[in-house]
């Protein structure tokens, strides 16, 4: 009875990574909405949670597969601490870049947490502004300047 209860309660407390991990493939479309976002399929592309009409008139959330290729990743969801770290949404529908107009975001995705550990969603939202134009670099180095700053400045006022 021992034996059952500890089994049950390791496979209860494997996080949706592993229970995919072991699985063995990763199918956009099989996925929860809680880790669909920032997730890559085992063919390498995005997959992206949309919404759709319900039959009772309320919205719905599916995990879809996106035309957009993830070079060197397949099989991948995205960490807890990365989404945290990097300040991105679960819930968010679609892929946009429209969060780099807020400069919280943009500081959380330049910051050494997710910058230098957490490559998939670094990938995504450089490769989203790369694709409108905008150069990421020059926006990290920005932003990267700005919050160097910021805490040089602190430093001398206390």
């Amino acid at each position: 009875m021992f034996m059952f209860m500890f089994l049950f309660l390791q496979v209860f407390f494997l996080t949706w990574a592993e229970i995919y991990e072991l699985a063995g493939e990763i199918v956009c479309e099989d996925l929860p909405k809680e880790v669909c976002a920032f997730s890559v399929a085992s063919s390498g592309k995005r997959c992206l949670l949309e919404t759709e009409k319900a039959a009772d008139g309320g919205v719905e959330y599916q995990c879809r597969t996106s035309e957009v290729v993830v070079e060197r990743m397949a099989e991948y969801i995205e960490t807890d601490q990365c989404v945290e770290a990097c300040g991105v949404d679960r819930n968010s529908v679609g892929i946009s870049s429209d969060a780099f107009f807020e400069p919280q975001f943009t500081a959380k995705l330049c910051s050494s947490q997710c910058y230098q550990k957490c490559f998939n969603i670094v990938d995504l939202f450089f490769n989203l502004a790369a694709g409108e134009g905008k150069n990421s670099s020059l926006l990290t180095l920005i932003i990267t300047t700005i919050i160097r700053t910021y805490f040089s400045i602190r430093k001398l006022w206390m």
